[in-house]
């Protein structure tokens, strides 16, 4: 079964390609998911890692969390699933102006 994965305080530099190789020393990873903005194209910082294994999931947290990667220190850790967009807040609170 798979093991989602996320990892955090990516350089701008790193690349999908870069990202499985590095795990790929530890077990067979499943897939890589760069996360990027959606209007500069330009990465934000994180990605997402799915491991084949758990076991080798568990191993890449271990070996990879603080290693680092282009010249930053990335943070790895078990991906949280991922909320509904209906229960996100839309910022700014729940005051509306009201027209009487």
């Amino acid at each position: 079964m798979t093991k989602k994965l996320y990892v955090g305080n990516l350089s701008y530099d790193t690349t999908e390609a870069t990202l499985s190789e590095l795990f790929a020393a530890v077990g067979e990873v499943a897939s890589v998911n760069l996360i990027s903005d959606r209007y500069s194209g330009r990465s934000r910082g994180f990605a997402f890692v799915e491991m084949a294994e758990d076991g080798a999931a568990q191993e890449a947290i271990a070996q990879l969390s603080g290693k680092e990667v282009d010249g930053r220190a990335i943070n790895v850790a078990e991906a949280r699933p991922q909320e509904s967009r209906d229960n996100r807040s839309r910022g700014g609170g729940e005051r509306r102006s009201q027209r009487y």
